[in-house]
């Protein structure tokens, strides 16, 4: 049932991911599969994901008040 990485870069993501989680390397290749897996799975539009949570934000009221726009462009570094 072993199989063997021999591409350098998937080696040291699964040894980072390994070892940020405090896994073996078969936990930590078994989760990466499975989580990509269930992601597949999902089959739902990332829109339709997240539908909840812009009605959260859109239920707050409005202030009124009106962005400062000098302080958020300094912030981005005016991009």
């Amino acid at each position: 049932m072993a199989f063997h990485i021999r591409d350098a870069e998937a080696d040291s993501a699964v040894r980072e991911l390994a070892a940020r989680k405090g896994l073996s390397l078969t936990d930590a290749v078994k989760q990466a599969a499975q989580n990509e897996l269930r992601l597949m799975d999902q089959d739902v539009p990332f829109l339709e994901r997240i539908r909840d949570i812009q009605r959260q934000a859109a239920a707050y009221p409005r202030t009124g008040l009106k962005a400062d726009k000098a302080f958020y462009d300094d912030l981005s570094g005016d991009i």
